[in-house]
């Protein structure tokens, strides 16, 4: 099995996925698909043919819906799908990180704490203990999801905010 990961996406999220993976040190190339990009090695909708060559595949588009998307459809086509956590970055060992994930530097998960397909944790994000994070999610820089609380899928947690559902009572 190779150490490729193909990255769909080069534009602002690519880029953080691309440093964020090289910061890991685990694969041996990283390649963007995208449509408008140079810097690509071909378009979104040509993935399947790059199957055999990368072995990992990550979603790092904004628009939620379309990460989603793409997450089912380059799993169904064979790719495992990356969960990308920049080393500076802290995670519980009681915390689950589902597939698509990208938790980057100076982000806190905490203990028991669940993000599910395609959340997107940014630099210095807090996701407090108990705390659940639905599908395609975004807790942006500096945001801060309380302890015990439900993010509903596809929901953006703006920059500097602090969010709190309350869905455990003590």
């Amino acid at each position: 099995m190779n150490r490729n990961l193909l990255i769909i996406g080069a534009g602002q999220y690519g880029s953080v996925a691309k440093e964020t993976a090289e910061a890991m040190g685990c694969f041996e190339t990283i390649s963007f698909l995208d449509d408008k990009s140079e810097n690509s090695v071909g378009k979104i909708d040509e993935y399947e043919k790059f199957v055999t060559d990368y072995n990992y595949a990550f979603v790092a588009v904004g628009n939620p819906d379309f990460r989603l998307k793409w997450i089912r459809k380059l799993e169904e086509s064979c790719y495992t799908i990356a969960i990308l956590v920049h080393p500076r970055a802290y995670i519980s060992p009681s915390a689950q990180l589902q597939k698509g994930c990208i938790i980057e530097p100076n982000a806190v998960v905490q203990a028991n704490s669940t993000l599910t397909v395609g959340v997107i944790v940014s630099a210095g994000a807090v996701v407090n203990h108990n705390s659940f994070i639905g599908d395609g999610c975004h807790i942006d820089a500096g945001a801060v999801v309380q302890s015990n609380s439900l993010v509903k899928a596809c929901t953006h947690i703006t920059a500097g905010m602090s969010f709190s559902t309350n869905i455990i009572t003590e």
